[in-house]
This record gives structure tokens, C-alpha cells and sequence, in this order.
């Protein structure tokens, strides 16, 4: 793979290449004046005293996704983010313009046509060429410019894909929006694309353990075992289905067993994962309860509070499989921590002046950054200013209605349960703010 410098070296071996052109047709001869070569926007080619020399200009104009290796190699980090497990390869197509200026008659054309026959019979960029290019002998490269120099590491020549030359069609119209954008005058020009460059970072990945061995040794064939064909539709796999929190809530709350739904759940040394991206949460809590093979229960204590917020999770097991040395892990399921009002139901008394002022305590405490308010029936209040992290808030309730009241504790989109799923039909909590 190339590195960043690959755009810039694309561009001086193609300069190298029209120029060596241009020599060994002895074009100076044929137009009878010197001819260079350069690099530039069009609209910097002819300076200001006007006076236009006879030249061909390579400008790359546009840099474009290459549509073959987008989407190759793996992804760059793991679903946290945090962990990078690949470098893949930024892949572009070069979009250039050949103008051919003169400073005679028919200079400009014979220069075009040098260019166009040049560029057609070199349509690969062979790792020799682009060695050469890139690679000065030590008695010119010592008088190059520094930016020239560091061309050489650009890892052109190295890159797993050539660089092949294709000449591209320009409408007239497109051709007339990209000189008006250039601000200059239209010079006979052609449109060609190279492709791929692939350029790839260097950054520090992980990077797996090499396969010792396919599965335990055939002690009759002195064989691998290799893989294991298990007919059936349920993979052999430890596997979680999905999350049951306690009572069929729809969120975990502290203090209440949580249900993993799966199959090949049951082992030794279970221990449940938890992660939250946001707050940089990755603990482990052992599991509870007898091993099963389609469930594994933990709960999330209250003397651990502290250590995970109100929010989004994600949740996974790891077990060592009945007659298995290794520990295994399972997938992962997303599942929600909500927060649980304490010393409800509450009697206030409304003020003479309409408003209602209280305190509510509740579990885990609200950290920096978190969004929170009360909804008292279908009215959401504003807490008082508070100081992170806290386990209760203070409300001032305008114009307090009286009455009694369902109360929900809103924690980054996340309510505070309020319903007995348990109940058949469904009832409410008493979860109330009485306001008399």
C-alpha cells in the first residue's frame, strides 16, 4: 500500500513520463523552441505579462472514491470504537487534464498530440517506471527540493494494484464548467484517469494469534479433528436470544435479576459482561443461580451503583463449555440500566402562592453530561441547579395541580418504570406525587 505522498507521486511520474516523451521524440526540435512540462492550475500557466510559451500542463482536477475497493478489508475499529483492528486502504481514482500551450501556431496541437500518443502507449505505470521517477540518482536528488525528495517513500511502486492509465470523455458541457471553474482560457486539452491508488495508514492494530492447531489430535489417525459438522438448525455455539429484565419490565434496574434467553448457556466460571461506549464501561459481574443451557441470571447490585449509569448497554456472557478447556464468549445484546425512584408514593403540600417544592431521591446517581427531568402525569418539570454526580434533585412545581400523580424520573430518553407488567391486564405503580 501507498502512503498519503501517493497523490503527489502519481503526478511527478507522470510529469517524468511526458517529459522523457517529449525528449526522446525530440518535440523541441520539431516546434523549434523548448518545451517543459508542468504541474500547475491552468489559470497560473501563462503569467502576467501575457507572454504564453509553448508547454503541456498536467493538472489533477478531481480525486474520486474507487468504486472496486471501497468497501475492502475489514472494518477500522471495533463496535466501541476505541480498539483499531484494521488499516484499510483509502482507494482513489486521479482525474487529470492534459493542456497543451504554444507559443507559435500549431504548437499547441503537435504538443496534444505528443501527450495523447505518449499516455496511450504507456497505459500501465510499471513499479520500474515509477522506481525511477521517484528515485533520483544520488548526484540530482541532493539539489531537489524537500518535497520531491520525500516522494521516494511514497510506496508506489509497492502497492499490491498497478496504476493504469485510461483516457476520460469530457462533454462539452462538462469541459465548459471545469475551465469556467478554473478561471482561465480554454486550451486544447484531453481527460485521463488513473487508477487505483491505494493508500493506507500505518496506525497499530490488533493483531490475532496464529492457529496452533485445527481442533484436538485423532489419537487413531494421528489427525486434527478439524471442523465439526453438527446437522440441526441451532449452532453449537454459547448464544444469547435476547434480554428478560425482572417482572417483564422492559429495562434492568438495580437489585433485580436480569435473564439471559439463549441455548449452550450452561458451564463453568460464568461471568456476565457489561459495556457502555459512552461512559468507557466494561465490567464483568459473576452470574447466579444453578448453570442452565438456556439461561444465565445476574443482577446488578445496588453497592455497585456507582459504577454503572442510567443508560444503553451492551450485555454478553462467557462461560467454558462442559468438557472444554477454553472459555468461550457470546454474542452481544443491547439492553437499557433505568433509573428507580425511592420513597414514593409522596404527600406535598401546595404553597399559597400555587407552587409545590420537593425532593426525590433515587438510584444510580446522575453523572456530568446526563439529561434529566420529572414527568408528573403528562407535565415534564425542569429539576432545580444541581451538582453532578447526585442521587437526588430538587423540583418546584408552578401552578401545582392537585391531585395525585404518576411520577417518571427521565434519564437520557429513559424513564423510571411505572407499570406492574406482572398484572394481567397491566396496572400502574403506585409511583404518586400527591399534591394537596
Amino acid at each position: 500500500m501507498s502512503s498519503a505522498l501517493a497523490i503527489a507521486g502519481v503526478t511527478a511520474v507522470l510529469r517524468d513520463l511526458l517529459n522523457d516523451g517529449l525528449i526522446n521524440h525530440n518535440v523541441a526540435g520539431v516546434i523549434g523552441s523548448s518545451v517543459t512540462v508542468s504541474v500547475g492550475p491552468p489559470d497560473r500557466v501563462v503569467p502576467a505579462n501575457g507572454t504564453e510559451a509553448s508547454q503541456l500542463n498536467l493538472f489533477l482536477h478531481q480525486v474520486t472514491p474507487n468504486p472496486g475497493w471501497r468497501n475492502e478489508g475489514l472494518p477500522a475499529r471495533d463496535p466501541s470504537g476505541r480498539q483499531r483492528l484494521a488499516n484499510p486502504p483509502l482507494a482513489l481514482d486521479l482525474h487529470y487534464l492534459v493542456s497543451a500551450y504554444g507559443g507559435a501556431d500549431l504548437h499547441g496541437e503537435i504538443l496534444l498530440g505528443y501527450a495523447m500518443q505518449l499516455l496511450h502507449e504507456t497505459p500501465v505505470l510499471t513499479r520500474a517506471a515509477i522506481r525511477t521517477a521517484l528515485n533520483p540518482s544520488p548526484d540530482v536528488g541532493g539539489d531537489l527540493p524537500p518535497a520531491l525528495r520525500a516522494l521516494a517513500e511514497a510506496g508506489l511502486d509497492a502497492q499490491i494494484e498497478a496504476l493504469r492509465i485510461t483516457p476520460a470523455q469530457l462533454d462539452g458541457e462538462e469541459m465548459s464548467k471545469l475551465w469556467t471553474a478554473i478561471q482561465s482560457h480554454l486550451r486544447p486539452s484531453a481527460a485521463y484517469r488513473v487508477s487505483v491508488v491505494l493508500i493506507e495508514g500505518r496506525r497499530p492494530v490488533r493483531a490475532p494469534l496464529p492457529v496452533l492447531t485445527r481442533g484436538p489430535i485423532d489419537p487413531a489417525s494421528g489427525r486434527e479433528r478439524g471442523v465439526v459438522v453438527a446437522p440441526g438448525l441451532v449452532p453449537a455455539l454459547p448464544t444469547i436470544e435476547r434480554v428478560a429484565p425482572a417482572d417483564g419490565q422492559p429495562a434492568m434496574r438495580l437489585d433485580q435479576p436480569v435473564d439471559l434467553i439463549g441455548h449452550h448457556l450452561d458451564g463453568a466460571d460464568r461471568t456476565v459482561q457489561l459495556a457502555n461506549d459512552r461512559f468507557e464501561i466494561d465490567a464483568a459481574l459473576a452470574a447466579s443461580g444453578a448453570s442452565e443451557p438456556g439461561r444465565i441470571r445476574f443482577e446488578i447490585p445496588a453497592a455497585s451503583a456507582d459504577d454503572f449509569p442510567v443508560g444503553a448497554y451492551r450485555v454478553g456472557a462467557q462461560l467454558r463449555r462442559p468438557g472444554e478447556g477454553e472459555a468461550r464468549e457470546t454474542n452481544r445484546l443491547g439492553v437499557t440500566l433505568a433509573p428507580d425512584l425511592v420513597g414514593l408514593p409522596l404527600a406535598v403540600a401546595r404553597a399559597p402562592d400555587g407552587r409545590a417544592a420537593f425532593t426525590l431521591s433515587f438510584r444510580p446517581a446522575l453523572r456530568a453530561g446526563q439529561q434529566v427531568a420529572l414527568l408528573l402525569g403528562t407535565r415534564e418539570i425542569a429539576p432545580e441547579p444541581f451538582t453532578t454526580p447526585t442521587t437526588s434533585l430538587d423540583f418546584v412545581v408552578a401552578d401545582a395541580p392537585l391531585g395525585s400523580h404518576l411520577a417518571r424520573l427521565r434519564i437520557d430518553g429513559i424513564d423510571s418504570p411505572i407499570i406492574d407488567r406482572t398484572a394481567a391486564p397491566p396496572v400502574f405503580l403506585d409511583r404518586r406525587i400527591t399534591i394537596t
